[in-house]
């Protein structure tokens, strides 16, 4: 009897110590959970991805079906939570993630050994591309994640290397604003040469890069991943196409500079010339303006005093330019005139 008794205790030492305090777990700050039930992951009944307006805007109609994903009951950080022994817990890091972009999650040797990505640009310029990507799980479409594909970030990588490509070989610099002369690219030691990729990529890093964020936004309804960023640093063509490009922006850097040269005076006599006509207006106003305050005062001492008036002003002006000349000249007539 003791022997059953003991067997029955300890049975129930082991079930208590396997499925209830073993089903006991927790979830990191920087993790979110989710369980399955007999294989089933725990869903919200009706709820797709596609009744999350931000992911359906992110798919084209036709994708849709293809990655339409049921939205799960998420476990979020904290517990001590519980499992039953025929529930599974899946625990993923929602922590934010950096990789190279020429990262190959299936082959370490791939891409010059996940350095540099190769890529041909619109005028058929083969060139290496460096930089990286910023990811992190996204708890909005876990099912994705854990079930929807076996292997995400191959998925993903290969999702933004296929995008970058494709950008690559179609990219063209944004027009200069209308009336804006293009100035060489300072900060790079690059020139406004259009028509050659290389260059206009170089220039347009930026622009590239928020190309890049737009189109990768659908990677969240694809793959259960969000691209937060991307940073592309650098393009480098071989070394033959580098040294051509070289002497072209020498060359362009030249003539820019030389037509800098010729509008920066042409400005400078413009400005001259607009001063002189202004120095000239001026002069010609203080000759002027006397004659014009002496024909308004001549005018108001006609109106007052009539022709008389005038008469004696002006024989008033007379004694006076006598009285300040030095000599002065009497004309006189013969006694036959008189």
């Amino acid at each position: 009897m003791e022997i059953v008794f003991g067997a029955f205790v300890g049975f129930v030492a082991w079930f208590l110590l396997n499925y209830l305090v073993a089903g006991l777990f927790t979830v990191d700050q920087n993790e979110r959970a989710v369980k399955t039930s007999l294989g089933r992951a725990v869903r919200i009944d009706g709820k797709t991805t596609l009744d999350d307006p931000d992911l359906a805007s992110t798919l084209t109609p036709d994708e849709h079906e293809r990655y339409t994903y049921p939205q799960l009951r998420v476990i979020p950080p904290g517990g001590p939570y519980f499992k039953w022994p025929w529930e599974r817990v899946y625990k993923v890091s929602v922590a934010t993630q950096s990789v190279n972009i020429a990262y190959d999650p299936e082959s370490a040797e791939a891409n010059s050994g996940g350095t540099v990505l190769e890529a041909v640009t619109k005028d058929q310029l083969n060139t290496g591309l460096t930089g990286q990507i910023r990811y992190r799980v996204s708890e909005r479409n876990l099912y994705a994640y854990l079930f929807g594909i076996k292997r995400p970030i191959t998925h993903v990588m290969g999702y933004f290397v296929s995008v970058l490509r494709e950008r690559i070989a179609t990219f063209e610099a944004p027009p200069a604003p209308a009336g804006e002369i293009a100035a060489p690219g300072l900060a790079t030691g690059l020139s406004d040469v259009s028509g050659i990729s290389i260059n206009d990529i170089r220039k347009n890093m930026r622009v590239l890069n928020e190309e890049m964020d737009r189109d990768c936004k659908s990677s969240i309804a694809r793959y259960g991943v969000a691209l937060d960023a991307s940073l592309i640093t650098g393009i480098d063509p071989p070394e033959d196409v580098e040294a051509a490009l070289a002497a072209i922006n020498t060359a362009h850097n030249e003539v820019f500079s030389a037509i800098s040269l010729a509008q920066a005076s042409a400005d400078q006599k413009i400005v001259q010339s607009r001063r002189a006509v202004e120095i000239e207006t001026l002069k010609a106003q203080a000759e002027v303006e006397p004659l014009t305050a002496l024909a308004k005062q001549l005018s108001d001492l006609k109106g007052v005093g009539g022709e008389k008036a005038l008469i004696g002003y002006l024989r008033n002006v007379h004694l006076g330019l006598f009285a300040r000349a030095k000599k002065y000249i009497l004309e006189t007539r013969s006694w036959e005139d008189r």
